[in-house]
């Protein structure tokens, strides 16, 4: 399965500067086989520990953070004679061992010849929680689902790929039926690397079903394992209440729709540690628009997505029948699959993201990402509607130098805006 951000990771090996990295994401988004898989190819020998498996050395850093001594108990615990010039290091699941994190600074200050990458699935909880994190000492990557370019890759469409990448709008619209099955599958399949790996091997979706319930499992498993007590049954409840909150006409996240009479301030703990393992994303209003956009952003007005959008499929029980040839029933949660799907492909670029509403809620633009020094709306149509009010109302009031139309519509360049196809969004313009 090729991973775009491999070459993320080659970058940074070339660095004159390297810093040891720090690889967050999810659990079961593929970061042990990404890293893995770069130490294969990169490097003569890759000495591997997992903190949580390898009991023994969750105390290596609690007497003192002595590299060579560091090396040494990795060196023994591995089988590998660990140098500097070729030889990466994984520290997988780092959280587990104590004075994990902060072990990376004397990396970087004592031995920078070494090549170092550090992973968790729950990460960005340890990370929002340390005392002692090495600020400035590290660099960050952020691994996501595959995106639709990668699943395309995944399944063997490098041609039609190829065709998105070179805009060749003629030929696209030739074949534009292949890419809309494409996309529905990819709907029902999502990114989750186990889940793409059945898919190409078994083309089973009962299969890819039942691993995705496992994975929704899995999380609220770690819930209960990883979060206070006290929280936990926010967490579940505020999680479980995601799929409802999308299916509404108004995608803002309403704390009664968990609970009646549920106030933000019970939710907020539950919130972040969602948010900090990587599982949710909040998507803030802003109601005028401006660079820097975090700096309009209202963080009292939001959206919430989950993850994947094959996960979001697999919590409201949509059958494949139903995703892939169309059901009137369907239609409400078919606009929130679209958005969701939008939005991963912009996530998945690391680019800032809102959206905006006008004040009064007459007018609201799914998402506004700020790309290359712009700000540009996004609106998101799940089928070939063409009807644009709400962009318009934007571009006539703040007159963007781009407006975006994300739709099933063939790609057209008009006056004041341009429609994008939707299985043509995730390719980088």
């Amino acid at each position: 399965m090729e991973r775009l951000a491999i070459e993320t990771l080659k970058k940074w090996k070339a660095k004159v500067n390297r810093k040891p990295l720090i690889v967050k994401g999810a659990r079961q988004v593929g970061k042990t086989w990404l890293i893995k898989e770069f130490g294969k190819q990169e490097y003569a020998q890759t000495a591997y520990v997992n903190f949580e498996s390898s009991k023994g050395l969750q105390s290596l850093f609690s007497s003192d953070f002595d590299i060579q001594r560091v090396i040494a108990a990795l060196q023994i615990e591995t089988g590998v004679r660990i140098n500097a010039t070729d030889t990466l290091i994984i520290l997988d699941e780092i959280q587990e061992a104590e004075g994990g994190l902060t072990s990376l600074k004397y990396f970087q200050e004592n031995a920078p010849e070494y090549h170092v990458i550090a992973a968790g699935s729950l990460l960005g909880v340890a990370l929002h929680s340390t005392k002692s994190f090495p600020v400035g000492k590290v660099e960050f990557m952020d691994l996501y689902p595959l995106n639709f370019e990668e699943f395309l890759l995944a399944v063997k469409e490098e041609d039609l790929l190829d065709l998105l990448k070179n805009k060749d709008w003629i030929l696209i619209k030739t074949f534009k039926d292949k890419y809309i099955h494409l996309l529905r599958q990819y709907y029902y399949v999502g990114g989750m690397p186990e889940v793409v790996s059945t898919f190409i091997q078994e083309n089973d979706f009962n299969e890819i079903r039942r691993i995705q319930k496992d994975i929704l499992i899995s999380y609220e498993q770690d819930f209960s394992k990883h979060a206070p007590n006290e929280i936990v049954p926010r967490i579940r409840m505020l999680w479980n209440s995601i799929p409802t909150q999308l299916a509404k006409e108004n995608k803002k996240f309403v704390y009664g729709l968990i609970k009646k009479g549920a106030r933000a301030k019970e939710y907020e703990m539950a919130l972040s540690w969602l948010i900090d393992c990587g599982l949710v994303y909040q998507i803030n209003r802003i109601s005028k628009p401006g660079i820097p956009l975090k700096a309009y952003e209202e963080s009292s007005a939001f959206k919430l997505y989950i993850i994947d959008v094959g996960l979001l499929a697999a919590m409201g029980d949509i059958d494949v029948k139903t995703l892939l040839n169309g059901n009137a029933i369907f239609e409400e949660f078919k606009g929130s699959l679209t958005e969701q799907y939008v939005l991963q492909q912009i996530v998945n670029r690391d680019i800032p993201v809102a959206y905006w509403s006008a004040d009064g809620g007459l007018a609201e633009v799914d998402f506004v990402v700020q790309h290359e020094g712009n700000l540009i709306p996004i609106e998101v149509k799940a089928e070939e509607n063409l009807k644009a009010k709400s962009l318009k109302s934007y571009c006539e009031k703040y007159d963007p130098e781009v407006a975006l139309r994300c739709s099933m519509s063939d790609y057209r360049l008009e006056e004041w805006l341009v429609n994008i196809p939707l299985y043509a969004i995730a390719v980088p313009s």
